[in-house]
């Protein structure tokens, strides 16, 4: 046998064990990396699950502290307005027809919520109006009128100062609210585009809601009649962008009363049925 051959054959089998061990070596690290790499995948799939869960506890505890929040804004509305028994109803109805029309006009999301909450406070500063006004069924006397005026002040210094934008946006609509587009309006006789947006929007509202609804010194007025009356103040007392867009949307609006209305009755009607149930038992 050629020498050679052999010695050949020798390092090709030293060679090949040499290839086998490395083969071993590499084999074990790459199992070792591959647990470690199933350990760490296991870690993230806890991570995930985890970071999920908190996600969706935080979500929760978020739409608690809205809901919360607007309670208690609506709360404090109608502590302003307790003797008027519409008034539950008449903040909410501001809210949905103020949050629609702004919807409408283009607000972003955030804005549309933000003026669904802000509008309800438009009226906060009647906490200041002695009750004999408030109240009274007849005609006011000029300086009957000039008191029931400074609501808007009282109000706007309410809501004043606050760093929470909903409030701010309330201060705004609160104070401007009354003013009309041609000027003529109360208490700084702001006109057109002076006037901010959100009190011209909540202004239409206010008044159309104000119409068809009844009052200690009159009636309400038919839908047919508010929607007349806003046509002939178009450009007048409302902006006219905005006047057309409630205008046009008034199939939308009257929805929303209706959904309204239909609440506040139920919520009259379960009240009534536990009165009745109290004083039978």
């Amino acid at each position: 046998m050629d020498r050679d051959n052999v010695s050949r054959g020798s390092l090709d089998i030293d060679q090949l064990k040499k290839y086998a061990q490395d083969f071993s070596e590499v084999y074990k690290s790459e199992k070792a990396k591959s647990r470690e790499l199933e350990a760490a995948h296991r870690q993230l799939v806890k991570y995930a699950e985890d970071f999920n869960k908190n996600y969706v506890d935080l979500k929760a505890a978020h739409q608690d502290l809205q809901e919360a929040y607007l309670d208690t804004i609506h709360r404090l509305v109608r502590a302003s307005e307790y003797k008027d028994e519409d008034t539950g109803a008449h903040i909410v109805r501001m809210g949905r027809y103020s949050a629609l029309i702004a919807q409408k006009l283009g607000f972003t999301a955030r804005e549309v919520q933000i003026i669904l909450y802000a509008a309800p406070m438009h009226d906060v500063g009647k906490i200041g109006i002695p009750d004999n006004i408030l109240m009274k069924p007849g005609k006011l006397t000029e300086e009957e009128v000039r008191i029931m005026r400074t609501h808007s002040t009282i109000g706007a210094n309410i809501l004043a100062y606050s760093k929470a934008e909903v409030l701010k946006v309330a201060e705004q609509i609160a104070i401007s609210h009354h003013e009309k587009w041609d000027g003529t309006g109360y208490p700084l006789g702001l006109a057109g585009e002076d006037i901010p947006l959100v009190g011209r929007i909540v202004g239409i509202a206010d008044v159309f809601d104000a119409l068809t609804s009844k009052r200690p010194y009159r009636g309400a007025y038919s839908i047919e009649a508010a929607i007349d009356i806003i046509t002939k103040d178009r450009g007048r007392h409302f902006d006219p962008r905005v006047a057309d867009v409630f205008l046009e949307n008034i199939d939308e609006v009257l929805k929303e009363k209706e959904e309204v209305n239909s609440t506040q009755d139920m919520i009259l009607s379960d009240t009534t049925r536990g009165e009745t149930s109290t004083e039978s038992g």
